[in-house]
């Protein structure tokens, strides 16, 4: 477990879907690819909290409110000839930012995942969310060639 004098990284229980439901709602509301919708969402935590293959993190405040989250799902990589990881709703609560909490869930995240041998972690952000974009590459991500796509 990680933690700051303010902020701990703890794990999930049912009762805090519906903080976590309102974190994506913070998310998806500056992705134009994602739409609002809570029951979606609150099924969508159940299945990864259900997953042996998938993890979710929280960052919770001194109160014990929840105040950041992300996800990780497991998959094979051809490339890498082992597990790597898809990360995804990484999000801090907005009265939250800039304190340091996205910092030490990444951090924790990161560790997390050394710890298992896993040998690559990939997400995707909005293209227009310059703030999150700018945060990943000060904690050390990189953009790279392959482009997204989707298929409904």
């Amino acid at each position: 477990m990680s933690s700051n004098s303010r902020f701990t990284i703890s794990s999930v229980e049912r009762s805090d879907f519906d903080k976590m439901v309102d974190l994506l709602r913070q998310l998806f509301s500056i992705e134009a690819d994602f739409n609002v919708d809570p029951d979606k969402q609150r099924r969508g935590l159940e299945l990864l909290q259900a997953s042996e293959t998938a993890e979710i993190f929280v960052v919770r405040s001194d109160g014990q409110e929840i105040v950041a989250m992300a996800t990780l799902q497991l998959v094979v990589s051809t490339a890498e000839g082992g597990l790597v990881a898809w990360m995804e709703d990484v999000v801090v609560d907005a009265d939250h930012r800039g304190q340091g909490v996205g910092a030490l869930l990444l951090s924790h995240i990161k560790r997390w995942l050394e710890n298992r041998g896993i040998k690559r972690v990939q997400l995707v952000a909005d293209r227009d969310n310059r703030l999150a974009l700018d945060f990943y590459k000060k904690q050390g991500w990189q953009e790279i060639n392959l482009n997204v796509l989707r298929h409904k």
